[in-house]
């Protein structure tokens, strides 16, 4: 089958809304557009990405760097997306290791023999929103339309987590139950630890109910944030919630230093042509990655 390698003209993304200070990095790749964080390169320790919509080979809604197998796409287009993500990490799909998400707080530690699983093997587990593993070489891989992304890298342990925080698993805190899984494994010290917070939606983008605001508000107030992460909405018995900040106060409280937690200046629903965004689109998008591995 002869691929169409055209994707989309990246000429039409140096716009970007950001939000204040650049810091994620955009690369490129053999056609491939994906971001990266400084903080994270600069351990020399991993080779990690977060993909964007450019440079895949999926029409329609999914356009182009769809990498769901679970929302409609054709499934060799997908397997090509996966073959070019992997390619950018110098890696292939059976290096890969898929979660399972679920908006759970689970976290599985992955080993040698699960390579491949969720993309050329299936999957043996389920409700797995986190992984961690000391296994160079492995590409933990989680997906997102508007939830958080968390990278994880422990500097003295050679040790990485990834991990999908959407609204359950922030308010259950699957960040801290990440490094705490870490710290079981492989003897993390959370002071050695240096985290991401990836692209995903924004405070102002992210309306919600009460049934949402709630919990919140019963996790932040006892230390007197709850009004650094909600905000009253536009409209009666709406709020505006800051996932990104919910997740670095607590990143902060499992005892990550400030200066090794960076935070994503890209917003998913203000990029909707850049970045999947499943509000931005009413549900009708592809999917993006977290890649994350240890070289």
């Amino acid at each position: 089958m002869e691929w169409d390698k055209r994707g989309i003209d990246s000429s039409m993304y140096q716009g970007l809304i950001r939000q204040g200070a650049e810091v994620l990095q955009q690369n490129e790749r053999a056609g491939v557009e994906y971001l990266t964080f400084p903080l994270l390169t600069e351990t020399k320790l991993v080779r990690h990405l977060f993909s964007t919509r450019i440079g895949g080979v999926s029409e329609g809604i999914w356009r182009s760097m769809n990498l769901s197998f679970t929302r409609g796409d054709n499934e060799r287009s997908v397997e090509e997306n996966f073959r070019r993500i992997a390619h950018v990490l110098s890696g292939e799909p059976g290096d890969m290791v898929a979660s399972d998400q679920t908006h759970t707080a689970n976290i599985r530690r992955i080993t040698a023999g699960d390579r491949g699983k969720g993309v050329i093997r299936p999957k043996d587990y389920q409700d797995v929103d986190g992984m961690i593993t000391d296994v160079p070489g492995i590409i933990l891989t989680t997906f997102y339309a508007d939830c958080v992304p968390l990278y994880f890298v422990d500097s003295k342990k050679r040790a990485i987590g990834l991990s999908h925080a959407g609204w359950k698993g922030t308010v259950g805190s699957i960040g801290p139950r990440t490094i705490a899984a870490m710290t079981e494994a492989f003897g993390s010290d959370p002071a050695d630890v240096y985290a991401a917070i990836g692209p995903s939606i924004c405070q102002d983008c992210y309306e919600v109910g009460v049934d949402v605001a709630e919990p919140f508000a019963a996790l932040f107030s006892s230390a007197g944030q709850a009004d650094a992460v909600i905000k009253p909405g536009r409209r009666p018995d709406k709020y505006q919630l800051d996932l990104q900040e919910a997740n670095r106060l607590l990143l902060l409280a499992a005892g990550v230093h400030a200066d090794h937690i960076a935070v994503t200046d890209l917003c998913t629903c203000c990029n909707p042509d850049y970045l999947f965004s499943h509000r931005a689109s009413e549900g009708k998008r592809g999917n993006m990655a977290a890649l994350l591995s240890l070289i």
